[in-house]
């Protein structure tokens, strides 16, 4: 049997083009744009060279990366993860649509279908220079670093399967070929959650045991560090201890965080909430991509920003987290006691609120954001109407000022995509802590409470929300850590998997997608809420993504589908 996908990792391996398609052409060209895989392996520098390149992954939809490859997740892209939550939408749909309304299937999974294919080509290329390695001529201290580093590489795609489709195929270290007998059904058969995840564990510890704890001239920075294993190592225990796994421990989850809490080489940014996500000068960033002139990303600015300044709109913030940010108090907008004011409904918020989110009335380059009708410069009655924000607000968070919004190709898109920061694994340790011992219990071992975690990240300068109070009870707390990561983790690919591995996503994501609209009557401000986008949808079946059905049937349906699809 001859397939073009077969987990997609059956191509001819390259440098350039990452791999080259199945088959050859009947006249045999050899390519001039490509590195055969003789090539790649028949030279040290080229070879590094192939290992670094395979933090990023091949381009297979329309738009992905803007102009340069993609990495791991989504990123930086036009149409953000975010925009299949309730933290946003995105304002001309680019296959995102069709998620919010729970219309997902094989045939069409939209933005989110190049998980599977994606991450199993990079698995193929892993392993193949895994299995090349040995044989390269360097020093024996290299070729066990960039093992290490392999296995990192892997380890996070697998990361990433396993978070949106569960229990998935294990390849081991075999490099597959059109010439290996693929009617074989091992080839095709999915390893439970907990094997999947012990497996991936498994990875990052032996990762964590040979990469280098610190970036410098040699490893610089945006290569995988003993911090970043250890790091995702935690968060894959925290999802593995989580409701829809049910398959760890929550200590273990506490103790995997407390590790890297332990190699007190982290630190929060204490720059301001807004400019952390500006730059890599800061040791808060445990993992990130970095981007260049020559390889940026999607120029955010003009990607998401207000129609009256040349923006267009992009990933727009929803009402619905506008509404869970509280007072500056700590106070939910609903508690009567709090200082909120609906009338003034910005006044007085949580403010990673102002870093995150552009509303009505904001400031933002020189002058203020007036998304008010009849009027409002960045409304419907503005320029440019067709980007009009469809919810009433623009996104803030990521955006650097500082480059140019109109025109602004080559001389903007810079700024870090951070995968894992110290504040992650804060949050990771205070809800596993929390699960398994409850606010104020210092485990054995442990620096810090999980209470202690939570008032670190509440207390960094530009933030500085009231610190959560002794006598908590377990159940208080866990909402406590649960906003603390709506918030502090707001846009970065957290929250569509926290809802899910909580089982709450049949509540968060069946709410309607309300926005705002804004009336200016004199110089009184009239708030209504309104549906920004209709026909929002949640069924128990999309806890996990199906797998694409091209995947299915290129194994002549021996790979199990995922329920219900």
């Amino acid at each position: 049997m001859k397939t073009k996908h077969i987990f997609s990792l059956l191509c001819a391996t390259t440098l350039a083009a990452s791999l080259a398609s199945c088959k050859k052409d009947f006249l045999e060209i050899t390519p001039t744009d490509k590195i055969a895989e003789t090539a790649v392996l028949a030279d040290s520098v080229v070879f590094e060279a192939f290992v670094v390149n395979r933090y990023i992954g091949a381009r297979l939809q329309d738009k992905e990366g803007d102009g340069t490859d993609p990495g791991f997740g989504r990123g930086f892209e036009y149409s953000m993860w975010s925009s299949i939550t309730d933290e946003s939408i995105y304002n001309n749909d680019d296959n995102t649509w069709l998620i919010q309304r729970g219309q997902l299937a094989p045939e069409n999974l939209g933005m989110a279908g190049t998980i599977w294919p994606r991450s199993y080509r990079s698995i193929r290329e892993c392993n193949f220079a895994l299995n090349g390695l040995d044989g390269m001529k360097m020093s024996d201290a290299r070729k066990a670093r960039l093992r290490a580093e392999l296995k990192f590489i892997r380890a996070f795609r697998y990361h990433d399967l396993i978070r949106n489709y569960g229990g998935v195929v294990l390849m081991g270290d075999k490099v597959y070929s059109l010439s290996d007998n693929l009617q074989d059904d091992a080839l095709f058969q999915r390893a439970s959650l907990k094997a999947s995840i012990d497996y991936a564990v498994a990875q990052l510890d032996e990762a964590a045991a040979g990469l280098p704890t610190d970036n410098n001239d040699s490893w610089p920075l945006g290569r995988a560090t003993k911090g970043a294993a250890l790091a995702l190592k935690a968060r894959l225990l925290l999802y593995a201890a989580s409701p829809l796994y049910n398959v760890g421990t929550w200590a273990a989850a506490a103790t995997a965080a407390q590790a890297v809490i332990g190699m007190n080489k982290y630190n929060l940014y204490q720059g301001g909430y807004g400019n952390l996500f500006l730059g890599t000068d800061n040791t808060e960033l445990i993992f990130a991509r970095l981007y260049t002139r020559n390889a940026g990303h999607t120029h955010l600015e003009i990607a998401n920003g207000p129609n009256g300044y040349g923006g267009w709109g992009g990933n727009l913030p929803l009402q619905n987290l506008v509404d869970d940010y509280r007072m500056m108090d700590g106070k939910p907008i609903t508690d009567p006691t709090s200082t909120y004011n609906p009338a003034t409904p910005y006044v007085g918020r949580d403010p990673r609120f102002y870093a995150t989110i552009l509303y009505n009335g904001a400031s933002y380059r020189g002058g203020t954001v007036d998304l008010y009708v009849p009027g409002g410069k960045d409304s419907k009655d503005g320029p440019d109407n067709w980007n009009t924000s469809k919810t009433g607000y623009n996104l803030k968070k990521f955006m650097n000022d500082a480059y140019p919004l109109q025109n602004p190709w080559g001389n903007a898109g810079f700024q870090p995509w951070y995968y894992v920061r110290y504040a992650e694994v804060l949050l990771n340790y205070a809800e596993a802590a929390n699960e398994a011992y409850g606010p104020d219990v210092l485990p054995a071992g442990a620096t810090l409470t999980a209470r202690a975690a939570v008032n670190l990240v509440r207390a960094r300068a530009g933030v500085n929300m009231p610190a959560v109070a002794a006598g908590i009870s377990q159940a208080n707390f866990r909402d406590v850590v649960r906003y603390e990561r709506r918030v502090e983790l707001a846009f970065e690919e957290h929250r569509y998997y926290d809802v899910r591995r909580w089982q709450i996503a049949d509540v968060t994501e069946n709410k309607p997608a309300t926005g705002i609209i804004v009336t200016k009557t004199g110089n009184t401000y009239t708030y209504t809420t309104k549906v920004a986008l209709d026909g929002r949808h949640f069924e128990t079946k999309h806890y996990w993504l199906p797998i694409p059905r091209a995947e299915i049937l290129s194994s002549n349906n021996k790979l199990k589908q995922n329920d219900n699809y």
